[in-house]
C-alpha cells in the first residue's frame, strides 16, 4: 500500500477553444485553458476574487469529444491527474510546465450557441448518461404504468408551481 494519489477536479470556463493534435498513430490529443475563479473576504471585508488558470489536457476518444463539443466560454467539470514536466528551452533555459491530464470531462450549463447537452465522459470516452437498464435478454424493460391518482382539480396554473 506504498501507492499515492493523484487527483484532480476542476470545474470552471473555458478560455480558449480547444486545439487538436493527432499522433502518428491517429490519437487526438486536445488541449484547453480552464480557468477557475474563487472568491473570499480580506479582514476589511471586501471581495476578493482570484483566477486561477489551468492547462488540461485530453488524449484519445475524450480528446475529440472535447475537440467537438467544446468551445470558449463553454462551463466544464473536469477529472484527472496533475503532471508535472521540465525541459530545456532553445535558449538553453530549463523550463517547467504543470498540465491536467484529464480522465473524464462533463460539460456543464445550459446549452449554448451550437452547444450540446449535459454529457459526462470519461473511462473509454463513453457517454455515461442515465439510462433504464435492460434485462439479460437484450429486451428493453417496460416502464410500470402510472399509479392512479387522486384528482385534486386544475384550479391553479403552472405558473403556480414553484420550482
Amino acid at each position: 500500500m506504498a501507492r499515492g494519489i493523484n487527483k484532480v477536479i476542476l470545474v470552471g470556463n473555458l478560455g480558449n477553444d480547444p486545439e487538436t493534435k493527432y499522433t502518428q498513430g491517429g490519437m487526438a490529443v486536445t488541449k484547453a485553458s480552464l480557468a477557475t475563479t474563487s472568491v473570499r473576504k480580506d479582514r476589511e471585508g471586501n471581495t476578493q476574487e482570484r483566477t486561477e488558470w489551468h492547462r488540461v489536457t485530453f488524449f484519445g476518444k475524450l480528446g475529440e469529444i472535447a475537440a467537438e463539443y467544446l468551445r470558449k466560454g463553454s462551463q466544464v467539470y473536469v477529472e484527472g491527474s496533475i503532471r508535472y514536466d521540465k525541459y530545456t528551452g532553445q535558449d538553453g533555459v530549463e523550463k517547467y510546465t504543470t498540465d491536467i491530464i484529464a480522465d473524464e470531462m462533463q460539460m456543464l450549463g445550459g446549452r449554448a450557441e451550437g452547444g450540446a447537452p449535459k454529457r459526462e465522459f470519461g473511462g473509454g470516452g463513453e457517454s455515461r448518461q442515465s439510462r433504464p437498464a435492460q434485462p439479460q435478454g437484450g429486451a428493453p424493460r417496460r416502464e410500470a404504468a402510472p399509479a392512479k391518482s387522486n384528482d385534486f382539480g386544475t384550479d391553479f396554473a403552472d405558473d403556480d408551481i414553484p420550482f
